[in-house]
């Protein structure tokens, strides 16, 4: 069983689940909540003193005769002319030191930020932790004493823009009630040597102030990659242990073996991650160029050494600390004063990246960023708690509220960032006052979609043979998309410019997949071959169409080949670490080798006469499409679909009409023969 440590309330216990949409119960009782309130107090004496003080020094200086206002001596005019100069001169040279080292921090107060955790959607496995991280921050002191624990102090939110990471962010500081010092990792950094550690020392020290005055405080840190990057040598040096530890896991008895999901698999035939090796092997190498430059180390090194100062003493402790230490050289032994012990504070520092992996080692340590949580796109569940969310707040048709339409909008989002979503939304409410209409409609959003993902349409006169060229070829991508990929949705398929395309099928998994198998990638493969062999079936010639198409249908392959071990081969091109190929990315070790492009060239062969074969047999579904491209130029959705399936219903009937005519005419043959 788990146990999950809460926020204690007044009388030390710890609150029970809370409920969805509910404040978070004893966040102004808990550790951070007390702490402040001691603090509150604590100035609030030193107020009353300060003007009890002030009082009674007016009461004596009227008591004695005196003047509220001492007078001011005489000073000759060029004295003070000569002294202010030298003043200004003296703080302009004070003061652009100062300027120069000062934290770019932002401070938003709880109640500035109008974002909570129940406004968080589509994220809940990280949701989740976040939580608890939260609820380990709010209760830290007793995490501390009572169960001798170290608290968090790091947290590292790592994911692809537009996830969520700066959004979580201030919904944690809204939650804890705690104020929160945004900045972006890019405003450290100055044209003055020094002045970027200088400037971070200025940040955690403001940090460590708020979470004392505050009881707490939460840091963020924007696209730290920005001055985190991996020190020279210590891309390598992870690389060794890495390679060591891999090789110890190798030779113990027990193994770690996973499934592959889809890395280095296809999502769609117009689009490969087979370069994401090798991007982020360059972006190591950017990194480690960056880092060896004049001064990159050092402001690394400053924020190493940053992360671990938030216990360090304040300034009055360390004066304390100094009367203590003389007088305790006059004192003997079993007479010595105690020095002043530092309490920590509780500080609570996010970092976002996009790329962790360029970070130094030496930040993702524990102790440092105790903790790393990934922010993925959402799933079919996650998109539609956006889509609902959003809609919420956007005007919409009647028929947008429907559920089976949502989940339909959920659908179509496959592989969407919740800002991407709410852009589209707003797109299509652009669409709408475009229209005069008072909120968006399905037929808006289907546009929205179609401009954000392949751009705006720009209509071309093409000849009459191009047009009927490139209706002929996008019109062969559908029909074998619909014959061998049922799993596939056919979306948008135009013979309109758009873009470098002129002209597109684009098609996406009707369900969230995560792996493919070999019937996929093989139909992939044919897809991205069923405009050329249109081409070849109907003008009996190929145009430089397809070069795109083969550049997939070859990427494809190479994966299948190199990687997947679907094709005649066992050997992953991908394990190559050392040798001629180790830089290049997986199609160019596959092609490289004599042996991977055979296998290659025979598997992209296969499929092509594969599609000759079912292409010939299904003429009639190219040349409906062909007709309803040439008339109406774009079919999105159903249309595509609808055109396909009376093209097979009326094929279907002339087969047998063909079939059953020969027999009838054979019986009336009989007959007359009887007569």
């Amino acid at each position: 069983m788990a146990h999950v440590l809460r926020a204690p309330d007044a009388r030390g216990t710890t609150d029970p689940e809370r409920r969805p949409g509910a404040p978070r119960a004893g966040r102004d009782s808990a550790d951070v909540g007390r702490q402040r309130e001691r603090n509150r107090r604590r100035r609030t004496q030193t107020l009353l003193l300060v003007v009890l003080a002030a009082l009674l020094a007016v009461d004596v200086r009227l008591a004695t005769g005196g003047s509220l206002v001492p007078s001011l001596p005489a000073v000759d005019p060029l004295y003070l002319m000569v002294g202010v100069f030298f003043a200004f001169m003296l703080a302009l040279m004070l003061g652009q030191t100062l300027v120069s080292g000062r934290s770019p921090h932002i401070v938003y107060r709880p109640e500035q930020i109008d974002v909570s955790l129940d406004d968080v959607k589509g994220l809940d496995p990280v949701k989740e932790d976040v939580e608890r991280s939260l609820d380990l921050f709010l209760a830290s002191r007793t995490f501390r004493t009572r169960m001798g624990g170290r608290p968090r102090r790091g947290l590292l939110f790592e994911g692809a823009p537009g996830t969520g990471k700066t959004h979580m962010a201030k919904a944690m500081a809204r939650e804890a009630g705690v104020p929160f010092l945004f900045v972006s990792a890019t405003s450290f950094q100055s044209m003055w040597y020094g002045a970027t550690a200088r400037k971070l020392r200025s940040y955690f020290k403001a940090l460590r102030k708020a979470a004392r005055r505050e009881g707490g405080a939460i840091g963020f840190i924007e696209e730290i990659d920005a001055i985190a990057g991996a020190r020279g040598g210590m891309n390598s040096m992870t690389a060794a242990m890495t390679a060591a530890m891999t090789g110890a896991m190798t030779s113990a008895s027990t193994g770690i073996v996973g499934c592959g999901g889809l890395t280095n698999l296809p999502m769609s035939p117009a689009t490969s991650l087979a370069g994401s090796g090798p991007a982020v092997g360059h972006a190591a190498l950017q990194t480690e160029r960056l880092a060896s430059s004049e001064g990159a180390s050092g402001v690394v090194n400053e924020l190493l050494v940053q992360m671990q100062s938030f216990d360090e003493p304040t300034t009055s402790e360390r004066l304390r600390g100094w009367f203590v230490d003389a007088a305790n050289r006059f004192l003997p032994a079993h007479r010595q004063l105690k020095r002043p012990v530092s309490e920590p504070v509780e500080v609570l520092l996010i970092a976002a990246t996009n790329r962790a992996d360029a970070l130094d080692p030496a930040l993702l340590r524990p102790g440092r960023f105790d903790r790393r949580m990934t922010f993925g796109l959402p799933d079919k569940t996650g998109r539609r708690q956006l889509v609902d969310h959003f809609l919420a707040r956007k005007a919409h048709e009647a028929p947008l509220a429907d559920a089976e339409r949502r989940d339909a909008l959920a659908g179509i989002t496959n592989g969407y960032s919740p800002v991407m979503i709410e852009n589209l939304l707003d797109e299509a409410l652009v669409n709408a006052v475009r229209r005069g209409a008072d909120g968006m409609n399905w037929a808006d959003v289907e546009h929205a979609r179609l401009v954000t993902e392949v751009g705006l349409g720009q209509p071309v006169a093409y000849t009459a043979h191009e047009e009927r060229l490139i209706a002929t070829h996008e019109a062969g991508h559908a029909a074998v998309a619909w014959l061998v990929a049922p799993q596939r949705r056919l979306e948008v398929l135009t013979i309109v410019k758009r873009a470098n395309a002129l002209g597109l099928l684009a098609h996406g998994d009707a369900e969230d997949v995560y792996t493919r198998s070999r019937t996929e990638l093989a139909g992939m493969i044919k897809i991205a071959f069923g405009g050329q062999v249109a081409e070849e079936l109907f003008f009996g010639d190929v145009s430089t169409g397809p070069a795109g198409d083969l550049q997939s249908a070859t990427s494809v392959a190479a994966q299948m080949v190199g990687s997947a071990g679907m094709a005649g081969t066992l050997v992953s091109f991908a394990a190559v670490q050392q040798g001629a190929f180790a830089d290049g990315n997986l199609v160019s070790r596959v092609l490289g080798d004599s042996e991977g492009r055979r296998l290659v060239e025979n598997l992209l062969g296969e499929q092509k006469e594969a599609v000759r074969e079912l292409l010939g047999r299904n003429r009639h579904l190219v040349e409906a499409l062909r007709d309803a491209l040439l008339e109406r130029h774009e079919l999105i959705g159903h249309e595509i679909t609808d055109v396909l399936e009376a093209a097979a219903a009326r094929h279907a009937d002339g087969t047998v009409q063909a079939a059953t005519a020969p027999r009838v005419i054979d019986l009336r043959e009989g007959a007359d023969r009887r007569l």
